[in-house]
Protein backbone atom coordinates (compact mmCIF):
# COMPACT_ATOMS: atom_id res chain seq x y z
CA UNK A 1 0.00 0.00 0.00
CA UNK A 2 0.98 3.31 -0.89
CA UNK A 3 0.01 6.80 -0.45
CA UNK A 4 0.44 9.32 -2.90
CA UNK A 5 -0.55 13.16 -3.45
CA UNK A 6 -3.81 13.19 -5.56
CA UNK A 7 -3.60 13.48 -8.99
CA UNK A 8 -5.88 14.58 -11.66
CA UNK A 9 -5.70 11.27 -13.52
CA UNK A 10 -7.33 9.67 -10.19
CA UNK A 11 -10.31 10.97 -10.90
CA UNK A 12 -12.29 8.56 -12.67
CA UNK A 13 -10.99 5.99 -10.02
CA UNK A 14 -12.10 8.10 -7.22
CA UNK A 15 -15.72 9.33 -8.76
CA UNK A 16 -16.28 5.22 -8.87
CA UNK A 17 -15.02 4.40 -5.60
CA UNK A 18 -17.45 7.57 -4.11
CA UNK A 19 -20.59 5.91 -5.53
CA UNK A 20 -19.62 2.36 -4.38
CA UNK A 21 -19.05 4.27 -1.05
CA UNK A 22 -22.22 6.14 -1.13
CA UNK A 23 -24.49 3.26 -2.09
CA UNK A 24 -22.70 1.02 0.46
CA UNK A 25 -22.60 2.94 3.10
CA UNK A 26 -24.62 6.07 2.85
CA UNK A 27 -21.29 8.40 2.90
CA UNK A 28 -21.68 11.30 2.22
CA UNK A 29 -25.51 11.48 3.57
CA UNK A 30 -26.20 14.78 1.99
CA UNK A 31 -25.34 14.62 -1.41
CA UNK A 32 -27.23 17.03 -3.76
CA UNK A 33 -28.28 15.76 -7.52
CA UNK A 34 -25.52 12.85 -6.74
CA UNK A 35 -22.72 15.16 -7.27
CA UNK A 36 -19.91 12.39 -6.71
CA UNK A 37 -17.49 15.41 -8.73
CA UNK A 38 -18.15 18.42 -6.07
CA UNK A 39 -17.65 16.31 -3.22
CA UNK A 40 -14.46 15.11 -3.97
CA UNK A 41 -13.08 18.14 -5.79
CA UNK A 42 -15.16 20.98 -5.73
CA UNK A 43 -13.91 22.44 -2.10
CA UNK A 44 -11.04 24.68 -0.69
CA UNK A 45 -8.71 21.56 -0.29
CA UNK A 46 -4.99 22.17 1.45
CA UNK A 47 -4.04 18.75 -0.14
CA UNK A 48 -5.11 15.39 -1.07
CA UNK A 49 -3.77 12.20 -0.78
CA UNK A 50 -4.99 8.58 -2.66
CA UNK A 51 -3.77 4.80 -1.54
CA UNK A 52 -2.96 2.68 -4.14
CA UNK A 53 -2.35 -1.07 -4.30
CA UNK A 54 -1.44 -3.34 -7.03
CA UNK A 55 -5.08 -3.00 -7.88
CA UNK A 56 -4.92 0.72 -8.52
CA UNK A 57 -6.39 3.88 -6.50
CA UNK A 58 -8.14 2.45 -2.93
CA UNK A 59 -8.99 5.29 -1.18
CA UNK A 60 -8.72 9.31 -1.44
CA UNK A 61 -8.41 11.83 1.71
CA UNK A 62 -8.05 15.46 1.76
CA UNK A 63 -7.02 18.09 4.54
CA UNK A 64 -9.63 21.50 4.30
CA UNK A 65 -9.20 24.64 5.80
CA UNK A 66 -12.76 24.65 7.13
CA UNK A 67 -16.29 22.49 7.92
CA UNK A 68 -19.21 23.50 9.05
CA UNK A 69 -19.43 26.30 11.94
CA UNK A 70 -20.49 24.41 14.38
CA UNK A 71 -17.75 21.67 14.26
CA UNK A 72 -15.27 24.62 13.77
CA UNK A 73 -16.20 26.13 16.79
CA UNK A 74 -16.67 23.44 18.98
CA UNK A 75 -13.37 21.93 18.09
CA UNK A 76 -11.37 25.45 18.19
CA UNK A 77 -12.68 25.78 21.69
CA UNK A 78 -11.56 22.23 22.81
CA UNK A 79 -8.03 22.94 21.76
CA UNK A 80 -7.93 26.68 22.35
CA UNK A 81 -6.82 27.67 19.12
CA UNK A 82 -8.57 30.08 16.55
CA UNK A 83 -10.35 28.34 13.77
CA UNK A 84 -7.88 29.30 11.09
CA UNK A 85 -5.27 27.07 12.96
CA UNK A 86 -7.72 24.16 12.14
CA UNK A 87 -7.16 21.61 9.63
CA UNK A 88 -9.89 19.39 8.98
CA UNK A 89 -9.85 15.82 7.78
CA UNK A 90 -12.15 15.14 5.16
CA UNK A 91 -13.62 13.09 2.23
CA UNK A 92 -11.89 9.94 3.37
CA UNK A 93 -13.50 6.57 1.73
CA UNK A 94 -11.87 3.42 0.87
CA UNK A 95 -13.35 0.94 -1.99
CA UNK A 96 -15.15 -1.33 0.04
CA UNK A 97 -13.84 -4.41 -1.13
CA UNK A 98 -10.17 -3.12 -0.10
CA UNK A 99 -11.42 -2.51 3.88
CA UNK A 100 -9.57 -3.42 6.97
CA UNK A 101 -6.15 -3.70 5.29
CA UNK A 102 -4.67 -0.53 6.49
CA UNK A 103 -5.59 2.31 3.86
CA UNK A 104 -7.70 4.56 5.92
CA UNK A 105 -5.64 4.22 8.74
CA UNK A 106 -2.36 5.22 6.34
CA UNK A 107 -4.67 7.83 4.88
CA UNK A 108 -6.02 9.52 8.11
CA UNK A 109 -2.46 9.75 9.38
CA UNK A 110 -0.65 11.42 6.40
CA UNK A 111 -3.42 14.03 5.98
CA UNK A 112 -3.16 14.28 10.06
CA UNK A 113 0.98 14.97 9.64
CA UNK A 114 0.15 17.28 6.71
CA UNK A 115 -1.81 19.76 8.72
CA UNK A 116 0.62 19.52 11.55
CA UNK A 117 3.73 20.42 9.19
CA UNK A 118 1.64 23.30 8.19
CA UNK A 119 1.44 24.14 11.75
CA UNK A 120 -2.67 23.10 11.45
CA UNK A 121 -4.08 21.53 14.27
CA UNK A 122 -5.96 18.25 12.84
CA UNK A 123 -9.58 17.88 13.64
CA UNK A 124 -12.02 15.76 11.41
CA UNK A 125 -16.19 15.55 11.54
CA UNK A 126 -18.23 12.32 11.09
CA UNK A 127 -22.08 11.51 10.43
CA UNK A 128 -22.91 9.11 14.21
CA UNK A 129 -24.32 6.59 12.16
CA UNK A 130 -21.20 5.78 9.97
CA UNK A 131 -19.41 3.41 12.86
CA UNK A 132 -17.50 1.91 10.35
CA UNK A 133 -15.58 5.11 10.48
CA UNK A 134 -16.35 6.24 13.81
CA UNK A 135 -14.35 2.66 14.75
CA UNK A 136 -11.60 3.35 12.50
CA UNK A 137 -10.70 7.17 13.99
CA UNK A 138 -10.67 6.00 17.67
CA UNK A 139 -8.87 2.98 17.00
CA UNK A 140 -6.52 5.46 15.94
CA UNK A 141 -6.61 7.21 18.60
CA UNK A 142 -8.48 10.65 17.81
CA UNK A 143 -10.76 12.13 20.49
CA UNK A 144 -14.34 12.50 20.32
CA UNK A 145 -15.09 16.25 21.83
CA UNK A 146 -18.82 16.20 21.34
CA UNK A 147 -21.88 16.22 18.99
CA UNK A 148 -23.18 18.80 16.54
CA UNK A 149 -25.84 19.15 13.86
CA UNK A 150 -25.14 20.52 10.72
CA UNK A 151 -28.03 21.82 8.75
CA UNK A 152 -27.42 22.86 5.43
CA UNK A 153 -29.66 25.51 3.22
CA UNK A 154 -32.39 22.64 1.62
CA UNK A 155 -33.12 22.45 5.53
CA UNK A 156 -31.56 18.79 5.85
CA UNK A 157 -29.61 17.96 8.94
CA UNK A 158 -27.11 15.31 9.75
CA UNK A 159 -25.75 15.04 12.96
CA UNK A 160 -22.19 14.47 14.02
CA UNK A 161 -19.25 13.50 16.39
CA UNK A 162 -16.12 16.06 16.40
CA UNK A 163 -13.20 14.82 16.61
CA UNK A 164 -9.27 16.35 17.51
CA UNK A 165 -6.46 14.38 16.66
CA UNK A 166 -4.66 12.76 19.68
CA UNK A 167 -2.20 14.86 21.02
CA UNK A 168 0.98 12.89 19.77
CA UNK A 169 -0.54 14.33 15.97
CA UNK A 170 -0.89 18.27 17.20
CA UNK A 171 1.78 21.02 16.61
CA UNK A 172 4.01 21.60 19.13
Amino acid sequence: MQVRKRRTSDESQLLDIAQLVHERDGYPPYLPDSDYRTFLFGHDTIGAWVAEDELGVVGQVALHPRSSLPVMRMAADALAQPVDRLGVVARLLVHPTRRRLGAGAELLDRAAHEAVELGLWPILDVVKDLADAVLLYERQGWLRIGEVVVTFDSGASIEEFVYVAPPTLRPA
